[in-house]
């Protein structure tokens, strides 16, 4: 039998479990959308942003390169400039780091001393040669009297005697007269070598001794010719020479660049005899005109040596290198953009790059520009740019 209130009663519970089922989905698809938002709003965070860099494609050339080696220049003479004579200091007729040519005079010491003295001497001199000739004149008549046997022969040799020894202090007054007259001159202090003076270390006024521990007065080294010394592995040297056929080192082309890179050329002037077992290199010394003073003594110089050979190379920019304690590298950009650290061994420079011996290979994309912005596994985004000493993205 039909009961509406009964009917009535599961209707509104009917109701109410359809309301709650409606508001647990609601909740469910809620939640859903949460999780989902949440795990695209991580993945966009966890995502990299590419850093922009500049790559250039790595290729071989055909380059002319040379054997370079690290040298510096030395003087063919250096001269300590101390003074001969003792005396005050009276001029100096020199400008520091002037340059000058062999017998300029540098400085001059007071002279009247030594005028004096070569004075004195003079009159020595004319004094001795004043009784020379009355030695001789009393020489010749004593042998006419002791011919004409009116002296005993004792007066004949006392008068020889006499003019022997009249001889001999003439030559003596000549000897100190040269003396004093060499003291003169070494009062004018002048350049035994051509070349560049350093700077002045006694002033006008100033007291100076005579002598090895004198004080110096300047020094001078000496500019053309000039010396480039350098260690060179002894294939090398070897190899050279095979490959000039010849054994002359005056045959042996050397190279230095002056401070506005311009070559100068010289040759292979000395080979050390002993080999330096430490450093597995023969010490060897190259010669250069140097007529307008480019090449200054001491200067670190980089050494060109032997004819150059045309061979195939990688080149690299020298802004892609980058420096890992002892090691060199390149920054090294896959099909992926992302980066990988590659270490790289080197060797000299040809067209202003560094040549690559190892480590790299023809279409290699390496990093020249950004280096310091990323590392091996960054992303990045690469604009091309060619391969030279200045690189410069391409337009």
């Amino acid at each position: 039998m039909f009961d509406p209130i009964v009917s009535s009663i599961k209707l509104e519970r009917y109701r109410k479990a359809l309301v709650v089922a409606a508001v647990s989905l609601s909740v469910l698809a809620v939640a859903g959308i949460g999780t989902a938002l949440t795990t695209q709003a991580a993945s966009q965070a966890a995502a990299p942003a590419a850093t922009p860099v500049t790559v250039a494609v790595v290729a071989t050339q055909n380059v002319s390169v040379w054997d370079d080696f690290s040298g510096h220049l030395e003087a063919v003479d250096r001269v300590e400039i101390r003074p001969r004579v003792a005396g005050a200091v009276k001029a100096i007729h020199f400008r520091e780091g002037a340059l000058v040519k062999a017998g300029d005079l540098l400085v001059t010491i007071d002279p009247a001393t030594y005028q004096a003295e070569a004075a004195r001497a003079q009159a020595d001199v004319s004094a001795a040669s004043a009784r020379l000739t009355l030695a001789t004149s009393e020489q010749a008549r004593a042998q006419r009297l002791w011919n004409d046997h009116a002296i005993a022969q004792s007066e004949l040799e006392s008068r020889t005697n006499d003019l022997k020894a009249a001889e001999a202090n003439l030559a003596a007054a000549r000897a100190s007269l040269q003396s004093a007259n060499l003291n003169l001159s070494y009062t004018q202090v002048r350049a035994p070598v051509s070349g560049r003076v350093g700077r002045i270390e006694v002033t006008v006024g100033n007291l100076v001794a005579a002598g090895p521990q004198a004080q110096m007065l300047t020094t001078l080294v000496s500019v053309s010719p000039i010396y480039a010394s350098f260690d060179a592995d002894e294939t090398v040297i070897n190899r050279t020479i095979a490959d000039l056929g010849t054994a002359s080192l005056e045959t042996i082309p050397v190279t230095v660049e002056a401070d506005n890179g311009a070559p100068i050329d010289g040759h292979l002037q000395l080979i050390d005899n002993q080999f330096d077992g430490t450093s597995g290199t023969l010490r060897a010394r190259a010669v250069f005109q140097n007529t307008e003073g480019k090449l200054i003594p001491g200067q670190f110089v980089r050494v060109r040596m032997g004819a150059a050979q045309t061979k195939p190379a990688v080149l690299v920019s020298e802004l892609a290198l980058g420096t890992d304690q002892s090691k060199r590298f390149v920054y090294v950009v896959g099909a992926d953009h992302k980066v990988a650290y590659r270490e790289v061994a080197l060797g000299g420079t040809a067209n202003g790059l560094r040549i690559v011996t190892s480590g790299l290979k023809d279409g290699d994309r390496v990093v020249v520009s950004g280096i310091q912005h990323v590392g091996p596994g960054s992303v990045v985004t690469e604009t091309v740019a060619a391969m030279d000493a200045k690189t410069k993205p391409e337009a």
